[in-house]
């Protein structure tokens, strides 16, 4: 029986290869025939899935549950429970090891995922590691552990090939090498070339602002963003990212994608049945949609684009948004002569099969105590963040000022003191599949805390 991402892969190929599928009986027939497959794959959520909302809107299946035991309804406690970080960690670092992560590697991955659950960006913790980590290495094109070589280094530089290993340790060994170099030197300067996924760039950042430094860091992704002016998606989400140490209790961390929005976002518009703000998409025509069942299907098709910060155009400044975002691409190709476009899609255009994305990252750290005390730096810092938190409010809005990095520490705040994560049912199923499918995990979790 064919997996999951093989159906899903022949679904994304047999529409995007058919532009005019929807008006052909026998080409809707087809497409529904395969969701009917993809729906009764393990791991898939006909409630969340895009597919199945593009294929109800736009081929007119009609979406069946699964005839599996709901665990919501099989269990006294709520839909969303709430799991300790340390259990959710130590999980997701037994699902790495079960693939051959190497266990120092493991815990390295597990931590940054955990993390972004922690700062309340769930976008990037429990909810990407089956769906970008595991089934990419089930799908051949990520390798569970591989050599990180040096290419050229410097007291103060280094180019790293990561050789399509895990980006989730390949990013923290970069930014230990700029850390330990801008230690010694004042400044360290890291480039990497072939590697994956990162998680959230914010913690690259962090682990730089900890240790005394500024950080800085970003990283190329999948083509999503069209020029200003254009239609094409060239240019992946880029996230442009800064840690700045404070006296705070918390770092000053800008952690954010270069265009208005992420597919992600326009996602959960459709699951809210909300319409997506004008400006954050732009079709092949130049038309700004906010017509989200239809975006999501001619993003499948290619027929449409994010726009940049600043939005479509020139007229709120979109050129500001495609200049940093191509000011990413840059630091992430041109250092590494690496791939970008089509050649890190992700989808090999001639088969519709899965194919590696070989990223790019840079990491820069500058020692602070090359220039001034730590204690200065940080006293200056907060007294500024603080000013700007204390200035006048707008009587419209919600009577409170946020500093970047706040609102990630207020969520780690909340949910230390709940006692941990929410984790909703669709993230329990996948923790379920994988306990039943990955070597030796039945025996470790033959009950879940959901169970």
């Amino acid at each position: 029986m064919a997996t999951a991402d093989e159906v899903k892969t022949q679904v994304l190929s047999l529409i995007g290869s058919n532009p005019s599928g929807h008006q052909d009986k026998s080409i809707r027939e087809k497409v529904c025939n395969l969701l009917t497959q993809y729906s009764a794959c393990d791991g898939v959520d006909v409630d969340t899935d895009v597919l199945f909302a593009i294929g109800a809107n736009v081929y007119g299946f009609e979406v069946k549950k699964k005839s599996v035991p709901d665990i919501a309804a099989a269990t006294a406690k709520p839909p969303d429970i709430i799991i300790d970080f340390e259990y959710m960690k130590v999980f997701m670092k037994e699902v790495f090891l079960s693939y051959g992560v190497p266990e120092d590697r493991a815990e390295t991955c597990s931590d940054v995922l955990i993390e972004a659950d922690k700062r309340g960006i769930d976008s990037h913790g429990l909810g990407r590691l089956k769906p970008i980590y595991c089934d990419r290495i089930d799908a051949g094109i990520l390798s569970p552990s591989m050599p990180i070589d040096v290419i050229n280094e410097t007291e103060t530089t280094a180019l790293i090939d990561g050789n399509l290993g895990m980006g989730l340790y390949i990013g923290p060994h970069c930014m230990n090498m700029a850390i330990e170099k801008a230690k010694k030197y004042g400044v360290g300067f890291v480039a990497c070339k072939n590697s994956t996924h990162y998680g959230i760039a914010g913690y690259y950042a962090t682990m730089a602002s900890d240790a005394g430094c500024i950080g800085f860091t970003g990283t190329n992704a999948r083509p999503s963003i069209a020029p200003t002016f254009g239609v094409e998606p060239m240019l992946g989400t880029n996230p442009l990212v800064f840690g700045i140490p404070t006296h705070d209790d918390f770092p000053f961390v800008i952690d954010c994608a270069t265009s208005v929005n992420q597919r992600g976002k326009i996602e959960r518009y459709a699951r809210e049945g909300k319409e997506t703000p004008r400006g954050a998409v732009i079709d092949n025509e130049g038309i700004e949609r906010t017509d989200t069942e239809g975006i999501l299907r001619d993003m499948v098709l290619g027929k449409c684009a994010l726009t940049p910060l600043g939005g479509a155009g020139d007229a709120m400044g979109g050129y500001k948004g495609y200049g940093w975002a191509t000011t990413v691409e840059l630091l992430c190709t041109a250092l590494q002569s690496g791939p970008f476009g089509d050649d890190i899609c992700g989808v090999d255009r001639a088969t519709g099969k899965p194919k590696p994305m070989p990223l790019g990252h840079f990491f820069l750290a500058i020692n602070i105590e090359a220039m001034c005390p730590l204690e200065t730096f940080k006293k200056n810092s907060s007294s500024l963040l603080t000013a700007l938190r204390g200035s006048m409010k707008s009587p419209a809005g919600p009577g409170r000022i946020w500093t970047a990095g706040e609102p990630e520490n207020d969520a780690r705040v909340k949910r230390m003191g709940q006692g941990g994560m929410n984790v909703p049912v669709s993230l329990q199923k996948n923790m379920v599949v994988l306990r039943d499918v990955r070597p030796g995990l039945a025996e470790k979790y033959s009950k879940l805390p959901f169970e």
